[in-house]
């Protein structure tokens, strides 16, 4: 009987305390923040494309430029460039061209970019060197690695100045053959000799593994300071050259994208060691930067930790930024050394309702580092109940609202036989037509009364607002498939149209016509089905039941999602883009043929392969803003509407949930370094903590008094059989 009042006691005790952190870690300068779904996949520079790494990526790495965190059109500031450089334009023969050089002059841009000195990279054991000046940890052998998991777990840690030659040799990396490279079919059609050094860099590769075990993960170091590029040199030490095909103006916005980040040869080296892959060492977890923020705790699916980079120059705050954002507290660091906060914490969180209880609780200080999303939910919860309005508002939760330049939408993969494209001119044209009725069926705008936590505005083309040659709004914007322009707003058409089309592509009321057989096809999520997101699954799957197709749901997680579209091994997908630069040609590449997921392992998911789309395009993306470039994109919208690789989706509104005490704050998606701006009120937290979290008592004055209930039954009941005879007789 005590044993089982001990045990409800400590359980009660225990139940008073929900603070998920360890004890008096609120009280430390430490940002908590979830992360939903899972780790992320890539943190090699060359290979990461998704938006799970960008809360990493972008506080570890310094690409050449970033944007500025407060002004909006986006602008873009040096980062470990001194400065951010028009490109010199030469013609035929290498003669020089004016700035305003029509592009079918250009040549060739090059871009001399100004590398900022006294950079040093953050400490790891790659740079260590002993008294003789010999590296440390390059020579390691087989069993050598012992129990290290980590760069931390060596003795010697070190660094050394960043140099432009480590930008070429981050730009030749490009070429691997070692990993994922998402962006190198875009990147070789413009940095000049890259296509052909690809080749290259895979026979110089085949050389070196020819022989060994090819399931091994061992494999010989890829060293690609011996092969010289033409398009990526450094004539000086701290001066980058980039050469480009012809006209480009996008180029300069991939150099704020982590691709374009310098890469240490030293890190490639240590990383190719025996042993070092089976430990899970490499760069896609263990990244080495020259960022205010480097990677001190790596646990797949579960916690990620980045800790203050000591070696970090200390970039002041900002003094500038947009109207009101002085009197909005936004400038108030103007010109402070950053970062202000020593860690950053991130929680894999699986479920949506532990992650927003945690936030409403205090525990996180921004519910999710990288979504501009996030307030959504809360906004909607202040209009359904006037007491949680009353919480949020004592509370001061900050749900910035605005547009951001995002998108969601479901496609299909053109190169499944059922939906996509066939060379066969009468199948392709049923194909489409299946295409085009899915794409009325699906109504976004029921979808963002369903789910308003998750609203958006129902997209018409690839372009969100904000973005130069978008039409969303107007009449002339209006997706002719989807909707009609009616009374002042677009109205999808009926469904009696997408069944009539069914019936044209070979499928009256939902089966083959030749057959008889149901149609069925398979839809991919890159999420497990939780019971966050069943409900948004299921309504998916109603929306093809419109016109009797049968759906089969394939949710994975994004791991194997990612798999899975790499192989082509699917016929309809949910997906996001969130923009890389506020261009065009950054939306409308999604369906460049060159770019295709399968094929190219580019970012063209849907593998859409148009000519007229890829001639257009190719043309369109050399243009700066202006009259002829809208022209070519209206066309490319117009194809991409009546070829339906896409069902267009919706154009999220944006907010962002974070508590009051974290400052600095201005959320956009192209922003994705705003790490090192961030200041906590860690004060003004543990108050927090205090007040929102109190213990409640009466259940465990309730448990007392059971216990105590019990305890004097018990006690009755052993007395009672202590005066009990063996003849069943109650002794006096």
């Amino acid at each position: 009987m005590r044993g089982a009042l001990f045990l409800i006691v400590a359980l009660a005790l225990a139940g008073c305390n929900n603070n998920p952190w360890p004890a008096g870690q609120d009280a430390t300068n430490t940002l908590f923040s979830a992360v939903s779904e899972s780790s992320p996949r890539h943190l090699d520079p060359v290979a990461s494309y998704w938006s799970n790494d960008t809360p990493y990526t972008y506080q570890i790495y310094e690409p050449p430029y970033g944007y500025h965190v407060f002004k909006r059109p986006f602008q873009l500031v040096p980062k470990s460039a001194r400065e951010v450089v028009k490109p010199r334009y030469l013609g035929k023969g290498g003669q020089p061209l004016p700035e305003d050089a029509p592009s079918d002059q250009v040549v060739e841009s090059v871009y001399d970019v100004p590398i900022k000195t006294g950079i040093l990279y953050q400490p790891h054991p790659a740079f260590a060197k002993d008294e003789q000046g010999h590296y440390r940890y390059h020579a390691m052998k087989p069993g050598e690695l012992g129990a290290r998991r980590t760069p931390l777990d060596f003795e010697y840690q070190s660094t050394r100045e960043l140099v432009a030659e480590d930008f070429v040799y981050a730009l030749k990396r490009q070429a691997t053959t070692r990993v994922t490279t998402p962006i190198f079919s875009t990147f070789a059609e413009y940095v000049v000799g890259l296509a052909d050094y690809g080749k290259l860099i895979k026979a110089e590769d085949d050389k070196l593994r020819r022989g060994l075990d090819p399931t091994n993960l061992d494999k010989p170091f890829l060293d690609f300071r011996q092969w010289p590029l033409a398009g990526a040199t450094a004539p000086e030490k701290y001066l980058l050259r980039i050469r480009i095909k012809g006209k480009y103006p996008q180029w300069s916005y991939w150099m704020q994208m982590t691709f374009l980040s310098p890469v240490p040869w030293e890190a490639d080296a240590f990383y190719a060691q025996p042993g070092m892959a089976v430990a899970g060492m490499s760069l896609d977890r263990w990244p080495v930067g020259t960022g205010p923020y480097m990677m001190t705790e790596f646990v797949q699916d579960r916690r990620h930790v980045m800790k203050r980079n000591p070696n970090y120059r200390g970039e002041p705050y900002p003094c500038e930024g947009e109207p009101g954002d002085k009197a909005a507290g936004l400038l108030d660091d103007c010109g402070k050394p950053t970062p202000f906060i020593d860690t950053l914490v991130f929680t894999i969180e699986r479920e949506g309702l532990p992650m927003k209880n945690k936030f409403r609780q205090g525990y996180y200080d921004l519910e999710i580092f990288e979504r501009t999303d996030t307030g959504k939910d809360y906004l909607v919860d202040m209009q359904d109940s006037e007491e949680v309005r009353r919480e949020y508002l004592v509370k001061g939760f900050r749900l910035n609202r605005g547009t951001d330049v995002n998108s969601y939408f479901i496609g299909f993969n053109m190169l499944d036989p059922v939906i996509g494209a066939s060379s066969d001119p009468q199948q392709n044209a049923r194909n489409r037509k299946l295409r085009q009725a899915i794409s009325i069926a699906i109504d976004w705008d029921e979808y963002s009364k369903i789910f308003p936590k998750k609203a958006g505005t129902t997209a018409m083309s690839p372009l969100p607002p904000g973005i130069y040659g978008s039409r969303e709004g107007t009449p002339e914007g209006v997706n002719p498939i989807t909707h009609v322009w009616k009374d002042g707003s677009a109205v999808r058409r009926p469904i009696a149209d997408a069944k009539r089309l069914m019936t044209e592509a070979g499928y009256p009321n939902g089966r083959d016509a030749k057959t008889g057989l149901p149609l069925v096809l398979n839809y991919d999520f890159y999420a497990a089905p939780t019971p966050g997101n069943k409900a948004e699954i299921d309504w998916v799957v109603r929306q093809f039941a419109k016109i009797d197709i049968q759906l089969e749901v394939r949710a994975t997680n994004n791991n194997q999602f990612q798999d899975k579209v790499r192989k082509g091994k699917y016929q309809v997908f949910w997906l996001g883009w969130n923009a890389d630069y506020p261009d065009a040609e950054n939306f409308l590449f999604l369906l460049y043929g060159p770019a295709g997921k399968t094929k190219y392992d580019g970012e063209n998911t849907s593998n859409f392969e148009n000519p007229e789309y890829d001639r257009l395009f190719a043309q369109m993306k050399t243009l700066d803003d202006g009259p002829a470039k809208q022209a070519l994109i209206d066309q490319l919208v117009k194809i991409a509407r009546d070829e339906a690789p896409w069902t267009m989706g919706f154009f999220p509104d944006a907010s962002a949930a974070r508590q009051q005490w974290v400052h600095n704050y201005k959320p956009a998606i192209l922003v994705r370094d705003a790490g090192r701006y961030l200041r906590l009120d860690v004060a003004q937290r543990v108050a927090a903590h205090k007040a929102w979290n109190q213990p409640v008592w009466w259940p465990l004055l309730l448990l007392l008094a059971l216990a105590a209930g019990l305890f004097m039954i018990g006690r009755r009941t052993l007395r009672r059989r202590e005066r009990t005879t063996g003849r069943g007789e109650v002794l006096a």
